[in-house]
């Protein structure tokens, strides 16, 4: 019955995991979106939930209160297009900060509105290592950024400074830096249509106030998903889980660190599907490659296991969004268990608990009570005759026994000869 009950709790929570937060109120005119995070594939999810549920409710108008750093560049571009997609008017409220590519994102609304400390621009395309992208990827983000521009009627020049260093804009910024427009500038140069305290103060100035306002919030699998989709956090939950196994290779039965090596692979493959960065032939690929790794200890050749490592480390590039960084993180998650695996060895002096069943480790030794032959030890001091010459080696008889003996020198048959010492199958023998 408790396996039930809890059975039962899981899959509730999981649908309501699912379940997005209820309106304030029916048939909102008003729908306020929140942009407070890092740009990932995680938020262009949930972003294109929110705006389809406000074209559902037949909203007049969208409000994106951003304060965003940035971040990747193909999920800028694909909100970008989500957003020039809809018939409603977009606003965006600046109440911090949009950079980089917020600054992209904002560009594509309808209008922008920003409070007085706020900044907008810094967009220099960066690669993963934190430097200026190359020629090809900046032409690219330049002409996006000149061209979001122009699509909402802004001076396509103030957008290109933003990208670039070496536009001359001398009444804005000093030549070689990127351009970051403030509130008084952004509406000097028409970026901004005004300076505004708060939310409610916006209404107001757009006419809405009074009205029936929602506010989209994430899921919490659209949270998860813009958590594990994070450039930082990728790499961490991958030597998390590759710890975690490791480490469980060496304690008996099944216990904290394994549970917490799954999870973290679990959290990366659910939050890159919700995310729509692995599809199930990711999946597929990493459940094969597990396949093949349990049965190359049922197989010989290594054959197996050696295609099920790659199938694994292939699935999860592939659940990436950029191919390059994931082979990082991924090199990074194997050196880190490497490391793992020679503390436990040199340090602790620990193996591997699975490789137990696998490797003979008892042996057959004289303490246990194992010998490969008796020991005669009753022969020695008896007599007997060479049957055969002994060169050393040769066929003595004892007692009627015949017996395989080697000679401390070379003797003739028929000699009389006398067993001076038995160890195991030698039986040494010295003429009489």
């Amino acid at each position: 019955m408790r396996k039930v009950v809890i059975a039962i709790c899981l899959s509730f929570a999981a649908i309501l995991a699912f379940v997005p937060v209820s309106a304030e109120g029916e048939k909102a005119n008003v729908y306020v979106i929140p942009i407070k995070e890092d740009v990932t594939k995680g938020l262009e999810k949930y972003l294109n939930r929110a705006i389809n549920e406000a074209e559902k409710e037949k909203a007049e108008i969208i409000i994106f209160d951003m304060n965003t750093p940035g971040g990747a560049v193909d999920a800028a571009m694909d909100i970008g297009n989500l957003i020039l997609a809809t018939d409603i008017k977009t606003v965006t409220f600046i109440d911090s900060r949009a950079l980089s590519a917020g600054s992209y994102i904002a560009l594509h609304t309808d209008e922008i509105y920003m409070t007085s400390n706020a900044t907008m621009g810094a967009s220099a395309i960066i690669n993963q290592d934190g430097n200026t992208a190359g020629e090809k990827a900046e032409s690219m983000w330049v002409a996006a950024m000149e061209g979001a521009a122009k699509q909402k009627g802004r001076d396509p020049e103030i957008a290109k400074a933003m990208a670039i260093g070496d536009v001359s804009l001398p009444e804005l910024k000093r030549k070689g830096d990127l351009l970051t427009l403030d509130a008084d500038n952004a509406l000097k140069v028409g970026y901004s249509k005004g300076t505004i305290k708060n939310m409610d103060e916006l209404l107001t100035t757009l006419g809405y106030e009074g009205e029936n306002t929602q506010t989209v919030q994430s899921t919490f699998a659209e949270s998860l998903a813009k958590l594990v989709t994070n450039p930082v956090v990728v790499p961490i939950l991958l030597s998390i889980a590759s710890l975690g196994l490791v480490l469980e290779l060496y304690t008996p039965g099944f216990g904290v660190a394994g549970g917490m090596g799954l999870t973290a692979l679990v959290l990366f493959f659910y939050g890159h599907y919700i995310a729509g960065l692995a599809g199930y032939e990711t999946l597929i690929l990493f459940i094969l490659g597990i396949i093949l790794v349990v049965a190359e200890f049922f197989l010989p050749g290594g054959i197996a296991g050696l295609l099920g490592a790659v199938a694994i480390i292939g699935s999860i590039i592939m659940a990436g969004q950029n191919t390059v960084y994931m082979a990082v993180s991924v090199i990074i998650a194997l050196f880190l268990a490497a490391v793992a695996i020679i503390i436990m060895i040199k340090v602790f002096g620990k193996r591997m608990k699975f490789f137990k069943k696998l490797i003979l480790t008892d042996s057959t030794n004289t303490e246990s009570g194992y010998v490969s032959n008796v020991n005669r030890l009753d022969l020695i001091g008896r007599e007997g005759i060479a049957l055969t010459d002994l060169r050393p080696s040769g066929t003595v008889v004892i007692d009627d026994e015949r017996l395989d003996v080697v000679a401390e020198g070379y003797i003739e048959a028929k000699t009389k000869v006398r067993i001076i010492k038995a160890e195991g199958s030698r039986i040494v023998v010295r003429e009489v």
